[in-house]
């Protein structure tokens, strides 16, 4: 069962909506502890000085901000506590927006936003109301004695809350030279037309179960071999091929063709994609067969072969009470 992170209200005019806030996110990960190789004990950290290396109390640790090296600012907790934003239980709604105006990267951190009982009126009027608008709520609340920027948008007849990052946080393009020197490229027609069709052979609706963390899948297979006693071979990673595109029409004139083979052996992976995107492939077929003129063997880049982390051996029988508890941590 989730468990509610944060209660409260939406506000915007005269309208009040209590609600609850829950984790829309459960990021999923392997944790390891630090172990003592010799004795095979958990390795616990302590708190020492960076001057004599005498461990520090926890009563006796202060914040400090660093003004320069090894010169620092204290600051007390009291001092701090005065600072803080006004405690509120409101998310005061102060504009609606079209979703297409925010860019992505401010956004932050996902939430389901679910009313208490006797509201559910209202939470459905203030989602359906901005779902045939296509707006999305502007707001700002306070949790956790931070005060965050949040956007509120509807999705499937509920609210979902994002909390935004401030664009003073964002970095800034122009301090990056090699985005600069992108300005300055030119591409011709003919190599914007073959990028589009391979754009399109490429296009399909997201599905994101088609999405697996492959490296966290491997590590909990480790992990399971492990425990189960079998023996663990490491394999050499192939090394990769560094060759660069010395022809960048043919590259992609390859990479179409390549694209539409895979779409004929898998059909299924391709139902989603844009008619409209299909036809404009096709009529360039006619230009991709006057692009391809004799004109020599051409390098292309080729994809390293994914790293072999762990080879199973012969198939052996597992320990139950092994296999149980890894498979009960994969599951969690």
């Amino acid at each position: 069962m989730a468990r509610s992170l944060w209660s409260g209200s939406i506000s915007f005019g005269l309208v009040n909506i209590p609600i609850r806030l829950y984790p829309a996110v459960s990021k999923k990960g392997v944790s390891f502890h630090q172990i003592d190789s010799k004795t095979g004990a958990r390795v616990k950290m302590q708190r020492v000085s960076s001057k004599d290396g005498s461990e520090v109390p926890y009563e006796q640790i202060v914040k400090g901000y660093e003004l320069s090296k090894d010169q620092y600012v204290l600051v007390e907790p009291e001092e701090l506590d005065a600072l803080d934003p006004e405690s509120t239980r409101s998310i005061e709604i102060e504009e609606f927006i079209d979703l297409e105006d925010i860019d992505p990267v401010f956004f932050d951190t996902p939430y389901l936003v679910a009313p208490v009982k006797a509201a559910e009126k209202p939470y459905a009027l203030l989602a359906k109301a901005m779902e045939e608008q296509g707006k999305v709520g502007i707001a700002r609340f306070v949790m956790r004695t931070k005060q965050y920027l949040a956007a509120l948008r509807p999705k499937d007849g509920m609210i979902m809350l994002s909390t935004m990052v401030y664009a003073d946080e964002l970095a800034a393009p122009d301090e990056i030279k090699e985005l600069q020197d992108v300005a300055a490229i030119d591409v011709s027609d003919r190599e914007l037309k073959m990028a589009s069709q391979l754009i399109d052979s490429l296009s399909v609706d997201f599905d994101p179960t088609r999405f697996r963390d492959e490296y966290r899948d491997r590590v909990l297979g480790l992990i399971e071999q492990k425990a189960a006693g079998e023996e663990i071979r490491i394999e050499a990673p192939a090394p990769a091929d560094s060759g660069k595109v010395v022809d960048l029409m043919a590259a992609l004139e390859a990479s179409v063709a390549e694209a539409r083979a895979a779409r004929k052996r898998h059909p299924a992976a391709s139902a989603g994609a844009a008619a409209d995107g299909q036809a404009d492939a096709d009529e360039g077929d006619d230009e991709v067969a006057e692009a391809q003129e004799p004109a020599g063997p051409v390098k292309t880049a080729k994809r390293a072969p994914a790293k072999k982390t762990a080879a199973k051996k012969a198939p052996a029988k597992r320990a139950p009470a092994a296999k149980a508890s890894t498979r009960a941590k994969k599951a969690s």
